[in-house]
């Protein structure tokens, strides 16, 4: 288990690539009339939580031309506004009236997502909620709230892991804003994110969150690629075309890492002469050859993919291994289904949506199967 103590995220800034990736919110309505397994007490935060972020809502024209508003954020802004014209006007994603407001959060965390996974098996604990159905997640605005059900998940014997977000979406059942808490972004990384979220909106399959959050990390991958790499785009800012085309293949040679990385994990949990306890010392074996394999003295090698640095550099257990799976699984499955449409990102985006209802599993829709 990851058992170090969560440090204070209440002014953390800074967080590795792989830790701005969102989370789903259901409306709090339906939170509090059918939540499945949710104690009273859990509803009545995570409602009143998100109902103070939506009534702290300002339209995003309002607040750009409000000369109270610096520059930097009027400049954030103007692209997140660009961005979800793109999307819906190049990409044909439907975004509702998300992204058309702003709502600016007391802290620089949004909220904490904590998941569960058993130790010897790579499965994850599910909590069931309507409309998306089996999640692997829940989602918390208070540290210590989330914290104590780390402890008592923990006590039960399951690998945990608690991690920071700074988005989210509601898959368009509210008018989603924009958060202040994605303004400390790059560019790069701020339309990503708003594509990634819109992409969610756009197409989500109940109860198949590994491909929700891996076709959205594919879209607002390879949208912000599309976004920034338009010729008069290109012209003016060369440095965010290049940084997104190489994010999207440091995000696809991770995903192949992780993928392998997965299989080889999965061949010691299902060795039928191992107990439990020996599948838990094989699999720790596992991870320091890993790191052992990509390191040189402890450290990455001049030019290591950091994702995999930065995966490989932190405590493993099965939480935070499933955790990353969600959103880079088949990446480069993706990248293929893209090939096969010639580049065309709305055009594989369609063919995905109107797929996905005749197949019980929607990653059989990318090549390979």
């Amino acid at each position: 288990m990851d058992g170090r103590p969560l440090e204070s995220l209440r002014h953390r800034r800074g967080f590795p690539r792989w830790l701005r990736v969102g989370a789903i919110v259901l409306p709090t309505a339906l939170l509090l009339f059918s939540c499945s397994g949710c104690s009273p007490v859990y509803v009545a935060r995570a409602g009143w939580a998100e109902m103070k972020i939506l009534a702290a809502r300002k339209p995003l024209d309002r607040v750009i031309q409000d000369p109270a508003t610096d520059e930097d954020t009027r400049h954030k802004l103007l692209l997140a506004r660009q961005a979800r014209d793109f999307a819906i006007h190049s990409l044909e994603l439907d975004a509702g009236k998300s992204y058309t407001t702003f709502t600016r959060l007391e802290s620089d965390t949004l909220a904490l997502i904590l998941s569960a996974a058993y130790s010897d098996r790579l499965q994850s604990k599910t909590w069931w909620f309507p409309i998306v159905g089996h999640v692997p997640y829940r989602g918390y605005f208070s540290q210590s709230a989330a914290e104590r059900a780390q402890r008592r998940l923990e006590r039960e014997g399951l690998d945990t892991h608690l991690r920071p977000t700074a988005a989210f979406s509601t898959l368009g059942f509210f008018s989603d804003p924009l958060l202040s808490t994605l303004l400390r972004y790059d560019s790069v990384d701020f339309v990503d994110t708003i594509i990634h979220e819109l992409a969610h909106n756009h197409l989500f399959v109940r109860s198949h969150v590994r491909f929700n959050e891996s076709f959205a990390t594919f879209v607002g991958r390879v949208g912000a690629i599309r976004f920034f790499c338009e010729p008069e785009k290109e012209a003016t800012s060369p440095q965010e075309c290049q940084l997104a085309r190489q994010r999207w293949a440091d995000y696809q040679e991770f995903s192949s890492f992780l993928d392998g990385f997965i299989q080889e994990l999965q061949a010691v949990y299902r060795h039928p002469d191992l107990t439990v306890d020996e599948k838990i010392l094989a699999r720790e074996d596992l991870f320091a050859a890993t790191r052992d394999a990509h390191f040189v003295d402890g450290t990455p090698p001049p030019g290591a993919n950091p994702l995999v640095s930065g995966f490989l550099s932190r405590p493993l257990n099965n939480a935070v291994l499933l955790s990353r799976m969600l959103y880079f699984h088949r990446l480069p499955d993706f990248q293929a289904l893209l090939d096969q449409h010639d580049g065309d990102l709305s055009a594989a985006i369609a063919f995905l949506k109107e797929g996905v209802e005749a197949v019980d599993d929607p990653f059989h829709l990318l090549p390979g199967g």
